[in-house]
């Protein structure tokens, strides 16, 4: 399974499943979406959800195994 790695403003990196242009679809989605809507994704370490704001994406990178 392909992954994404995210880059937050803060600097923050979180390695997500899926490939960047489903991963971007999704934020840009939540971004349209209502006030404080989170992109919902999944860690691709653990499996577990995990909720970004997505405005504060700043860098989507495609991860290789």
């Amino acid at each position: 399974m392909s992954s994404t790695e995210i880059t937050l403003l803060a600097g923050d990196r979180h390695r997500v499943e899926g490939e960047p242009a489903e991963v971007e679809r999704l934020i840009l989605n939540a971004a349209r979406g209502s006030l404080l809507e989170f992109a919902w994704l999944t860690d691709a370490a653990t499996g577990e959800p995990i909720a970004l704001n997505p405005e504060h994406v700043v860098m989507l990178r495609a991860v290789r195994a």
